[in-house]
C-alpha cells in the first residue's frame, strides 16, 4: 500500500514537471499536447457547468444562514487555510456562531463492507458528517479528518468543524446541531450547488495563475475571468512591494468589483513536535537546520527559514499531503544528524501528519504561521462587518 502512494506521489510530481516545462523529451513534448487537449474539453464542461447554475438549470440550495466561501482558482499552494482560520477567529470573537465546512481532501473514507452494507440493506441510511470539532472538543484526528480541517479545528475554539463532500448536508448539520449562524466553506469557490453571500478568492502573488492553462494541463480549475464572480480577491505571500501592481492590472481587466486585499504569510513562533513548547524565532538564528516538508510550495517555507537566520545543512520534500511513515521519519532525523544539524524544522500542516517516535536525537519544531494583512485592512474589516450585519 505504502509503495503504490509513492508511485502515486512520483506520477503527480511528473506532471507537475510537466506544467512547469520543466520536462523537454519528445515524448514529454507529446503527453503535453494530450494533455492540452484534455484541458480544452475540461475547461468547456467547466464553463457549461457554470452556465447550467447561472441559467437555474440547476438550482443551487439555500441555507438559511450566512455562507462566506473562501477558496481558489488554482490547485494548492495559495495558503487557504490560515485565511480560513483568521475569517473564522474574527468572526467567532464578534459573537457569530461560525462552522467550517470542508471536504477533508485526502481524508480517510468508510470501509468498503461500511459503503456495501448500505447498499444491500432494504432502508436508506443518512451518513452524518464527520464532525472534526464541535466548538469544545476535538473530536478526530488528523487522518480521518484530514490535514486543513483538523489544523483549523486545534487552532480554534468555539468553531464547529465538519467533513462531508456534500456540503449542503454538513452545513444543514451544522444549523441543526451547533446553531450556526455563519457557514464558511473552505476551498468553496467551485462549489456552486451551495449559494454564498460573499466569494472570497485567494491568489499566490508569487505564482498567481501557473501557466494560464485549467487541468490537466496547467494548475486552474477554472479559467481566469472566472475570477469575476469574487466579491473580495486576497492577493497571498505579498512581500509589500510595488512589483504587483501589474498582477493587480490584470485582475482588474477581469473584474472591476471586486476589493483587493494583500497579505502575507508571517511566521510568529516554533512549537516543538509532540511537547508542544514554545520557542521564539530567534531560536533559529545562526542554527544548523534540516527542512521536512510535504506541500504544494515546498520553497516558500525553505525560503522562510532561511530569512529568520537559519543555515539549511539539508532540505527533503514528499508530495502534497504525503502521510509521513515511521521509518520515513528515522531515516530523516538520521540523515539531519549526519549532517550536523542541531534542529529540524517542518511545517504546521506537515507536523500532524507525523507518527510519534520513542526517541528522536534531533528535536522536531514546526513553524506557526499566521495572516497579516499588508494593504486593504478597511476592505476587510469592512468584510467582517458585513457579514457580521447581515
Amino acid at each position: 500500500m505504502h509503495k503504490f502512494k509513492l508511485e502515486t506521489e512520483e506520477l503527480e510530481q511528473y506532471f507537475l514537471e510537466l506544467m512547469d516545462g520543466r520536462r523537454r523529451q519528445w515524448y514529454d513534448r507529446a503527453m503535453c499536447a494530450l494533455l492540452f487537449f484534455a484541458s480544452r474539453c475540461y475547461r468547456m464542461g467547466a464553463q457549461f457547468r457554470l452556465w447550467m447554475y447561472d441559467k437555474r438549470v440547476i438550482r443551487p440550495h439555500a441555507l438559511g444562514c450566512l455562507v462566506v466561501s473562501i477558496g481558489n482558482l488554482s490547485c494548492g499552494g495559495t495558503g487557504k487555510t490560515p485565511v480560513v482560520e483568521v475569517f473564522a477567529r474574527s468572526l467567532s470573537s464578534k459573537g457569530r456562531r461560525v462552522a467550517i465546512l470542508s471536504r477533508g481532501y485526502r481524508s480517510r473514507k468508510r470501509s468498503l463492507w461500511s459503503k456495501a452494507l448500505q447498499v444491500f440493506r432494504s432502508q436508506k441510511i443518512e451518513i452524518p458528517p464527520k464532525v472534526v470539532s464541535d466548538g469544545c472538543d476535538l473530536l478526530l484526528n488528523s487522518e480521518y479528518a484530514g490535514d486543513e480541517p483538523y489544523m483549523l479545528a486545534s487552532n480554534l475554539r468555539d468553531v464547529a468543524v465538519l467533513v462531508d463532500k456534500d456540503r449542503v448536508k454538513s452545513g444543514i448539520y451544522a444549523i441543526d446541531h451547533f446553531h450556526s449562524d455563519v457557514i464558511i466553506l473552505d476551498d468553496g469557490f467551485q462549489y456552486l450547488m451551495l449559494r454564498p453571500h460573499i466569494n472570497i478568492v485567494l491568489v499566490d502573488s508569487t505564482d498567481p495563475f501557473g501557466n494560464g492553462h485549467v487541468l490537466p494541463r496547467g494548475i486552474l480549475r477554472e479559467p481566469i475571468k472566472n475570477i469575476r464572480r469574487a466579491d473580495y480577491i486576497f492577493l497571498t505571500k505579498s512581500d509589500g512591494s510595488h512589483k504587483l501592481e501589474h498582477l493587480k492590472r490584470f485582475i482588474r481587466r477581469h473584474t472591476r468589483r471586486a476589493e483587493i486585499i494583500e497579505c502575507c504569510h508571517k511566521p510568529q513562533y516554533l512549537v516543538k513536535l509532540f511537547s508542544h513548547d514554545r520557542e521564539d524565532l530567534e531560536h533559529l538564528r545562526g542554527r544548523r537546520v534540516a527542512a521536512l516538508s510535504a506541500i504544494a510550495r515546498p520553497e516558500s517555507f525553505e525560503e522562510f527559514l532561511r530569512q529568520l537566520g537559519a543555515e539549511l545543512v539539508l532540505a527533503d520534500h514528499y508530495a502534497d499531503h504525503h502521510r509521513y511513515t515511521q521509518q520515513e521519519l528515522i531515516d530523516f532525523v538520521n540523515q539531519a544528524k549526519d549532517a550536523g544539524a542541531e534542529m529540524i524544522v517542518t511545517t504546521e500542516k506537515d507536523a500532524v501528519r507525523m507518527p510519534r517516535l520513542d526517541r528522536c536525537d534531533v528535536p522536531i519544531y514546526y513553524l506557526r504561521i499566521q495572516i497579516d494583512i499588508l494593504s486593504g485592512r478597511e476592505n476587510f474589516d469592512q468584510c467582517i462587518s458585513r457579514i457580521c450585519f447581515m
